[in-house]
Order: C-alpha cells, then sequence, then structure tokens
C-alpha cells in the first residue's frame, strides 16, 4: 500500500529572500553548498533547505554563515537597505545645515514621530494596558 505524499511546503517570502541572499554572497564567496554546510559545521541538506527558504536557520547557525560569508546582517534582515542610505545621506546633508538648536528639534521630532509609527505598528505596551 503507497503512503500519501504530504504537500509540498511553501517557503515564506521572508525564508525565501533570507535564503536567496545567503545563496547569492555563497556563490560571491565561490563556494559550493557542500563546502559552507562543511564550514560552518552543519549538514548539507540544512544548507540547501535554508536557501531554498525552507528552514529558519537558528541565531547559531546564522551566525556561522554570516561570518563565514563576510556578510552583515543588514543585508539579510533588510532588503531596500541600499535604498534607505541613500535617503538618510539625503537627510543627514539637510540636517548639517541647520543650527544646533534646529538639529534637535529635528531629532527630538524624529524620535517622537518613530515611537508613534512603533505603537502603532506593534499595539499598546504592557505598560499602558494597566
Amino acid at each position: 500500500m503507497r503512503k500519501a505524499q504530504k504537500p509540498k511546503k511553501e517557503p515564506s517570502k521572508e525564508l525565501q529572500y533570507l535564503g536567496d541572499r545567503i545563496g547569492a554572497a555563497r556563490t560571491n564567496s565561490g563556494l559550493t553548498q557542500q563546502q559552507l554546510a562543511d564550514q560552518c559545521h552543519r549538514g548539507l541538506r540544512h544548507i540547501q533547505n535554508i536557501e531554498s527558504g525552507l528552514a529558519n536557520p537558528s541565531y547559531e547557525v546564522l551566525s556561522d554563515i554570516i561570518h563565514r560569508l563576510g556578510i552583515s546582517a543588514d543585508v539579510l534582515f533588510f532588503p531596500d537597505i541600499e535604498k534607505q542610505k541613500e535617503e538618510v545621506r539625503h537627510l543627514l546633508n539637510k540636517f548639517a545645515a541647520c543650527t544646533e538648536d534646529e538639529r534637535q528639534i529635528l531629532l527630538n521630532t524624529l524620535d517622537c514621530l518613530a515611537e508613534q509609527f512603533l505603537k502603532r505598528r506593534y499595539g499598546p505596551s504592557a505598560e499602558t494596558m494597566e
């Protein structure tokens, strides 16, 4: 009697992105999946699953991969990091042209806005619910 096959698990968008970035960095480093697995003391299948977006690597595994490939965690977790860096450079140029008092007002305003955005995204904290 034949066993029913389980449907294949679809990778999440985030894990697929993570796997794609790791695979690209590995290729740029001139390593095969087997070499990366060996050098990170992991199994080949685990590296293959990470790169295909089917496995969510632990902190320890991700740390080993990042260190071996010499990449920044920013590249893995912030897809638009280059665009964001350009936007920050633009703001920094304007910020630098302001007086010290104006810069302090800008910093306080941005901090307040960022906190409001984060509260809206993540909901009320435990402190505000009491």
